[in-house]
């Protein structure tokens, strides 16, 4: 199947979950192409060490098609442009990764030099895992028309606090709430933090806050492939709901409103929730 079959095949995909995988390893790339995670993240910051990245890159080449043909969205993380970020896009970019994710974004002006360094055309999610960041978030993500969601870091943000992670989550309450919001205000998906145990119980618990919260895509940052199953259970809609999704995907600026959709499909078919999610899919056609 040829990239761009296989990109027409996953329009639409559902995003409920995001599974990162070490970028130079290549049991645990098929081992995640098995998992059912709905996006498969290349991560080539922290599960790849420095002295693993140029293998890392290689692999690129034909892993993002190999995922793709599982029914996966494929994705990358790379590291900052600051540090060896663009040595990493200029090896990924050739095997067109469906997605683009950046770690540690604080301010706008990374962003926008993403956008210029990939040449604007991929999606672009930027990773937030700082005090500063968070409180930058809206124009963080309003920085370039190519952002469709943005992601919380958990451990990198909690060490910013001087906190630790629990399984609980209380120390990142604050912050994700905050996060969420700033998403919302500037019409961007909101992707929940990663749950960082393993533990199944857990991370089903955690995706039930997330969405209680109103993240569109709870808990679906999880390292691990056996979480899968229980967050997809924890973002099941159902079939009034996709049927409401599918009527906002009719609009004029079909990427916005297919971003917006999901929402209503994550809240319910609620007639007031509805009504919301329609005005936001408006104003984000407007803006594109």
């Amino acid at each position: 199947m040829t990239h761009d079959a296989a990109a027409r095949k996953l329009v639409g995909k559902p995003r409920r979950s995001w599974l990162f995988v070490p970028g130079a390893d290549d049991k645990a790339h098929e081992s995640a192409a098995r998992s059912g995670a709905d996006v498969l993240v290349q991560e080539l910051e922290d599960f790849t060490p420095p002295a693993l990245r140029p293998r890392a890159r290689a692999l690129a080449k034909s892993l993002y098609d190999r995922w793709r043909a599982a029914g996966a969205i494929a994705a990358v993380r790379v590291n900052p442009l600051e540090s060896c970020g663009r040595e990493d896009l200029v090896a990924v970019l050739a095997a067109r990764p469906d997605i683009v994710m950046m770690s540690k974004v604080a301010v706008p002006g990374q962003v926008r030099a993403l956008e210029q360094a990939t040449g604007g055309a991929f999606d672009l999610v930027p990773n937030i895992e700082t005090a500063a960041g968070l409180i930058r978030t809206f124009d963080i993500v309003r920085a370039s028309p190519r952002v469709t969601a943005a992601l919380m870091a958990s451990e990198d943000m909690v060490a910013d606090l001087g906190t630790s992670r629990s399984r609980g989550g209380e120390e990142l309450a604050y912050a994700r709430a905050r996060f969420l919001v700033e998403c919302r205000a500037a019409g961007v998906e909101a992707i929940d933090c990663p749950y960082t145990f393993s533990d199944a119980r857990g991370a089903a618990r955690d995706a039930r806050y997330a969405k209680r919260l109103g993240c569109e895509e709870p808990g679906d940052a999880g390292a691990r492939g056996s979480d899968q199953s229980c967050i997809h259970a924890a973002s099941r809609g159902d079939r009034a709901r996709q049927a409401h999704r599918r009527g906002l995907r009719q609009g004029s600026c079909g990427r916005a409103r297919s971003r917006d959709g999901r929402r209503c499909v994550d809240r319910g078919p609620d007639p007031c929730r509805c009504a919301a999610a329609d005005r936001i899919a408006e104003g984000m056609t407007n803006r594109c």
